[in-house]
């Protein structure tokens, strides 16, 4: 657990550095360069997944919970809407940006919830957990940073948000059948 809770660390703290430490992050920019600063950021990231990765893989898992097996479905489906708005994020005019300022972090705590629905064993917990949470704190370090949000313009029409669907509903299926390679669990059982 040791290398997944290291991992953590380096993930949540390289993620919250530019929203928490603002004035720090501009510092560090004009001292070594935005091209350096980016890179060191990425090394930090999949430095801190990789460990993540690495520790998952290494945990014995307890269990701290049983979540109910009704609940199977429903949070895969939450998987899937989670997938749909960090697709969401990265397609510049669409309906739900003009209803979530973050759709990308929303996404993100989403897909946590919805595992910590259908994984009740000690790593999945502190995974997941972890991260939702993250990504709540990271809204609002954002919001505080970024100050009031204005919202994008209309779309012109909806082909943006059926494109983001279909990617998102794509990426959502390679996730389901390369869940076992990536997680090391398979899903079908």
């Amino acid at each position: 657990m040791e290398l997944l809770i290291a991992g953590l660390v380096i993930w949540v703290g390289a993620h919250l550095f530019p929203s928490v430490f603002a004035n720090k992050r501009q510092s560090m920019i004009t001292r070594v360069g935005n091209a350096a600063f980016q890179g060191i950021f990425a090394l930090c990231i999949v430095a801190g997944l990789v460990l993540i990765v690495l520790g998952w893989r290494n945990s014995i898992p307890t269990q701290v919970y049983t979540p109910p097996a009704a609940l199977r479905h429903p949070a895969m489906l939450l998987v899937v809407i989670g997938f749909v708005l960090f697709v969401a994020a990265n397609i510049p005019v669409t309906r739900i940006k003009r209803f979530l300022r973050h759709p990308q972090l929303t996404g993100v705590l989403i897909w946590a919830i919805a595992h910590l629905l259908m994984n009740g064993d000690s790593r999945s917990v502190l995974l997941f957990s972890v991260i939702g949470a993250w990504s709540l704190v990271s809204m609002f370090t954002i919001n505080r940073r970024d100050g009031k949000w204005i919202k994008p313009g209309k779309p012109d029409g909806w082909g943006q948000d059926v494109v983001l669907i279909i990617v998102g509903l794509t990426v959502s299926a390679l996730a389901f059948y390369f869940h076992e390679f990536l997680a090391g669990i398979p899903l079908t059982t």
